[in-house]
């Protein structure tokens, strides 16, 4: 999640847009005292390695290095316009908004971006999650546009605002996903233009529904009577990719999109309160310009935005499909597994402050070769539900649990796992499945309202479990282990791998963090993760870079390196200040680690006064060896 308007983030403007209550009831304050008291003394160190492991053992990241896993020496925290990695790496950029995909692509402007005309075949902005993909001995990149960056897409534009359809446009063209072809030569890595693979996805490509809310009368509009076709994937966030070779691609933020040019329809009320549909929207004003995000007019438009889409990067002609068996939220990413008995898993995400962590299992099994049309069809969704003792259970969503049919609870998820007791977390966002262990991370990257209000739905937010601090500034990152090791399984138990914070602000509290956090290395806000094919932990993250205050030597974002079996984590990047690293992916041969910057500060990365334009780098060995 990123700042999207006058400073504010997601959350923060459905906040304003949808207050919740100031306070929990008188009862709920009570409990959170007594499990803040119970819960970090007993339950960190369940199971865990890191904190386990004593701060004695912490003093240093670089010492961490010299006898742990990490093949670099820890690099200090950065506050300049500058990306930094450790001595013996170097980085170059592979490509940048604005940059030309195609031959005959006009490419950048320096002045504006570039014309509308060509905006849909070039780069788009604020990359996010990307997975690349070996298809006929070529390596093919997916990444995600997440949003605009409105004041410099539109410098014409006041306050950025769109003042007309050919500026919403452009907008919408700059924003979905791109697929392209990259090729490593001599002086570097280089997109292929002329690579048949090359496509860019849009606010208004045509994508088909599928799945339990296909077709359901909440899906159908004026333009699309059947409730079976869409134009669009909005605000594409985090990313999976498919044992099949296909990208996953999440819808987060939708909401932002839409808006009302007369009265918001009251039919619709409780869903557009608990998914944040406001009169007003982020200031894209895509309403005012384009009737199909005028919620007065369409109101069932924004039930078809929300989903995971699957997309062939193979065939630059396949229609993209939403997979509305994977619910519909604000999704950051989709970890997919196959269990022991061959059913697919994937692990979701809720990015907003309170929501849940979800699990789709499939009904069929995957077959390599086989037909994979309906494994995302066809299945249960889970929410889940966490214990203090640390152990927890997945809530499957049904008609049976819920009350509501399927197509209502793939719709309104929300409302589903509201309804089954799941628990509210700490703004979920990226899940990653450990390869070599059969484990799963989730990244909690931050909530402010933890002890002190509800969810948007009204759930109650106490302190325990896997969230353990009131007014949570710092994020931590929640790992579980399935129960017979079979990720399919009902039952799990769980502990914290590391929760973020600052020692040498908040010494002898649970503010300063872990023992697996010391002034060296400490970070807040983890949101994207991956982890390696040796089992290496990947954390980027998404946080305040003021460097001052509660965050005073903690820097720009940044990507550390963890070691989920001693715990131990240490900074391998820091990125320009103002932006987010986020996303991650290596080369068919691993010696290349490529990495996105997301909205940056200063004049990243061309300089000489020039806008920030979001890229995506590529990392390298000066000794050409393998990364990760």
């Amino acid at each position: 999640m990123s700042i999207h308007r006058n400073g504010l983030s997601a959350d923060e403007w459905d906040e304003r847009n949808f207050p919740r209550p100031e306070r929990c009831d008188f009862d709920e304050v009570v409990d959170r005292a007594v499990s803040r008291r119970g819960f970090l003394g007993g339950a960190l160190a369940f199971g865990s390695a890191a904190a386990a492991m004593g701060a004695g053992l912490l003093k240093g990241t670089t010492a961490l290095a010299a006898g742990g896993r990490f093949a670099f020496t820890p690099i200090p925290i950065a506050t300049d316009f500058a990306v930094h990695v450790p001595e013996g790496y170097g980085w170059q950029v592979l490509v940048r908004w604005g940059d030309p995909l195609f031959p005959d692509a006009a490419g950048y402007d320096v002045r504006d971006g570039g014309p509308v005309a060509g905006s849909d075949r070039v780069f788009g902005e604020n990359t996010d999650g990307m997975e690349l993909f070996v298809i006929g001995g070529r390596q093919i990149v997916a990444v995600n546009h997440e949003y605009a960056n409105l004041e410099v897409n539109l410098p014409d534009a006041q306050e950025g605002r769109p003042a007309s359809a050919e500026d919403v446009r452009k907008l919408q063209n700059l924003q979905g996903v791109s697929i392209f072809e990259i090729a490593e030569d001599t002086t570097g890595w280089r997109v292929v233009r002329d690579s048949p693979y090359n496509r860019r996805i849009t606010h208004n490509t045509p994508m088909a529904i599928s799945g339990p809310a296909a077709g359901h009368a909440l899906m159908r509009t004026e333009a699309d009577p059947t409730g079976m076709r869409v134009l669009g994937t909005l605000n594409n966030c985090g990313s999976g990719k498919t044992p099949w070779g296909t990208f996953l691609t999440c819808e987060e933020n939708f909401n932002g999109y839409f808006g009302a040019t007369g009265e918001l329809p009251a039919s619709h009320a409780e869903g557009f309160k608990r998914y944040g549909i406001g009169k007003d929207g982020w200031g894209y004003d895509y309403h005012k310009w384009d009737a199909r995000f005028d919620v007065t007019r369409n109101p069932n438009e924004p039930h078809r935005h929300g989903w995971v889409v699957e997309i062939d990067p193979a065939d630059p002609n396949s229609v993209p499909v939403k997979r509305t068996a994977l619910g519909r939220f604000k999704h950051e990413n989709a970890a997919c597994t196959i269990a022991p008995d061959g059913r697919v898993v994937v692990y979701m995400g809720d990015d907003e402050r309170g929501e849940f962590l979800y699990r789709y299992v499939s009904n069929g099994i995957y077959v390599p070769g086989g037909d994979t049309g309906t494994l995302l069809d066809d299945g249960t969704l889970y929410a889940a539900r966490f214990e203090d003792d640390g152990t927890g259970r997945w809530l499957a969503l049904t008609p049976e649990t819920t009350g509501m049919s399927a197509a209502e609870i793939a719709i309104f998820t929300r409302i589903a796992a509201s309804k089954v007791g799941a628990t509210t977390m700490d703004r979920p966002e990226w899940v990653a499945v450990n390869p070599v262990s059969v484990e799963a991370y989730c990244c909690l990257t931050n909530n402010k309202n933890r002890g002190v209000k509800p969810n948007a739905g009204g759930d109650p937010t106490p302190v325990g479990g896997p969230n353990p601090r009131e007014v949570n500034h710092y994020g931590q990152i929640v790992r579980w282990r399935p129960d017979g090791e079979d990720h399919a399984a009902e039952g799990f138990a769980w502990d914290l791998y590391v929760m973020a914070g600052n020692p040498a602000v908040h010494a002898g509290t649970p503010y300063a963090g872990s023992p697996n956090v010391t002034a060296g290395n400490m970070f807040n806000s983890p949101d994207g993760m991956v982890i390696d094919s040796a089992g290496l932990i990947w954390i980027q993250t998404d946080g305040e870079d003021s460097n001052e205050g509660d965050f005073a030597g903690q820097g720009n974002n940044q990507m550390l390196a963890g070691d989920p079996v001693t715990g131990e984590i240490a900074r391998f990047l820091t990125g320009p200040r103002g932006c987010e690293v986020t996303g991650l992916m290596w080369s068919a041969d691993r010696r290349t680690m490529f990495v996105g910057i997301q909205h940056p500060g200063g004049d990243w990365p061309d300089g000489a006064g020039r806008r920030p334009r979001s890229a995506i780098i590529a990392i390298r060995r000066d000794d050409r060896a393998v990364i990760g």
